[in-house]
């Protein structure tokens, strides 16, 4: 994929809205940088709630682009509500399906079945089939508490090595978390660019296959060898409390798990083929493959084939939706101001900034995405940060894209986004504790994982570019 033209350029800017100061190019870069400077300060040194954190740093910005305060003020909030009001409640309903997984023992069903018919050499590639499937519809760090204790008991029972088991596990979680919907760093940036989601969805998956495989199953083998450590006892937590044999089946389990994302894309497909708005079986497919339709009907559904199938009476299921609400209110929040961050971007120029760059500098858009993507990983250590102050950055690069190349865009943000985790991302310190490892292991393990993840889906990306 190329850069843009100079025709596509002058076209964009034709059609984007007058920005609300104007500052120059080389002020604007400088209150970018600030503003991103502001926010890694406040996360990393003063240890700021992000939510806290984004906010300050988007008033920053455009004070010191030279924009009203009134109107930066005013910029903020609506993008922040725009933001909530496109991915609030698909984040909800996701949380609300991962509650009804993890306490009705559905989780631990498709694990203990799974894990019943694989042996020896199989057992990584297992891990990784695992935690993908259950990492679909998880936040990342539920999806760890959640497979830690299977990672452990394999890991102890069998006699292997703990990374052999432990990598594959948390690459197939990153992967999900990190390129495919319903997941809230790519659900943001399929609003901010205004991608297709069963597009995205479908490519996602051809990327995030061979990605996990190569990240997962083959480089456990050397992590394996870096770095050889006990199975930590004392980090194995209980498991969910579910009446014996009232377990979901593992047919009904996975029925339920990968609902949405059959839904989401036949609606794609059926976009593909048909291509015709009018038509009845489109119109119907665009209904029910919505992604607030799609995850709403397997909550629904998983309701009966979850809750009902583990013995939960009506308030212990009103009381499980209760519970999985309060923990992503910190999610949420993090969103909404990062959504404002982003229009704040967009309203000062910024875009329009980047694609002269994009054009003087001939850099093709998909790597540009990674690179912002990669910098602001780096420097916040906060996936979804990323994703969501990438994407705000090259959302004027996708105004006039195909929809493919749109949803390889997203991919593509959301790759560089997991790049090189290290000290100021709390995953980092989440692996490293549960693992028993030191800093040094850490990196050695988790970092260079992530960091394969992160440029292998890059690569895989830009050759699908290549195709379509």
């Amino acid at each position: 994929m190329t850069g843009l033209s100079v025709e596509t350029v002058q076209q964009l800017a034709a059609a984007a809205p007058a920005p609300i100061t104007s500052a120059g190019d080389g002020r604007l870069g400088f209150a970018v940088l600030t503003g991103i400077a502001v926010i890694v300060l406040l996360i990393t040194r003063l240890k700021m709630h992000a939510f806290l954190a984004l906010t300050v740093g988007s008033l920053a910005l455009g004070s010191l682009a030279g924009a009203p305060l009134g109107k930066t003020i005013a910029s903020f909030t609506t993008g922040l509500g725009s933001t909530v009001a496109g991915v609030g409640v698909l984040i909800a309903l996701g949380a609300i399906l991962g509650r009804l997984l993890a306490d009705s023992g559905g989780a631990d069903e498709i694990v203990d079945t799974i894990l019943a018919r694989a042996k020896g050499r199989a057992m990584p590639w297992a891990m990784v089939l695992i935690a993908s499937v259950i990492g679909l519809p998880l936040f990342f760090e539920v999806g760890i508490v959640l497979l830690i204790p299977v990672v452990l008991m394999v890991a102890k029972r069998g006699n292997y090595s703990l990374m052999r088991i432990g990598i594959p596990a948390l690459a197939g979680l990153s992967v999900m978390h990190g390129l495919i919907p319903p997941h809230p760093g790519p659900l943001v940036a399929i609003d901010a660019l205004d991608a297709n989601l069963g597009v995205t969805l479908a490519l996602g998956v051809l990327v995030a296959i061979p990605t996990v495989i190569i990240a997962g199953p083959l480089f456990s083998r050397y992590a394996a060898r870096w770095v050889d450590v006990p199975v930590p006892q004392d980090m194995v937590p209980r498991r969910p409390e579910v009446e014996p044999g009232r377990r979901p089946r593992f047919g009904a389990t996975v029925f339920t798990v990968l609902l949405p994302v059959a839904l989401m894309l036949v609606k794609a497909l059926v976009d593909i083929v048909v291509d015709d708005p009018t038509d009845g079986v489109q119109k119907v497919t665009d209904v029910i493959g919505s992604p607030l339709i799609a995850l709403l009907a397997a909550v629904l559904v998983g309701m009966f084939t979850l809750g009902r199938a583990a013995g939960f009476t009506r308030e212990r299921l009103s009381s499980t939706v209760e519970k999985s609400l309060a923990p992503i209110a910190g999610i949420l929040l993090i969103v909404g101001a990062g959504g404002g961050f982003k229009q704040i971007l967009i309203d000062v120029g910024v875009g329009r900034m980047i694609m002269d760059l994009a054009q003087d500098w001939s850099v093709p858009t998909l790597l540009l995405a990674w690179l912002i993507a990669v910098a602001i990983r780096l420097a916040t250590g906060s996936a979804t940060v990323a994703t969501i102050s990438a994407a705000g950055l090259v959302a004027p690069l996708a105004t006039d894209l195909p929809t493919a190349q749109t949803a390889l865009l997203v991919l593509a943000i959301g790759a560089g986004s997991l790049f090189f985790s290290h000290v100021n991302d709390a995953g980092f310190w989440l692996v490293k504790e549960y693992f028993g490892m030191s800093v040094g292991q850490t990196v050695k393990t988790w970092s260079v994982m992530e960091t394969i993840i992160s440029v292998t889906g890059l690569g895989f990306v830009m050759l699908l570019s290549l195709v379509l």
